[in-house]
């Protein structure tokens, strides 16, 4: 599945940014997002294929910060 990042306005008038949504294609992700947001208008859809992840740190590595 692949990430979808939406911008929306809400019903009230509200932006709301970088609201991101799993789907198998843009209308999957769509489709839930509607469900979420009713009378939202979509402003902006942009898929994220292979986002990149920050440095991930092992336990080893948290505990060596802690004892510092």
């Amino acid at each position: 599945m692949t990430k979808y990042g939406f911008r929306i306005r809400t019903r009230v008038g509200l932006v709301v940014d970088n609201l991101l949504i799993h789907g198998r294609d843009e209308g999957d992700a769509e489709r839930k997002l509607r469900q979420m947001y009713h009378g939202c208008e979509i402003i902006e859809c942009v898929p994220m294929f292979g986002a990149v992840r920050g440095l991930v740190a092992n336990f080893e590595e948290v505990a060596a910060l802690i004892t510092r």
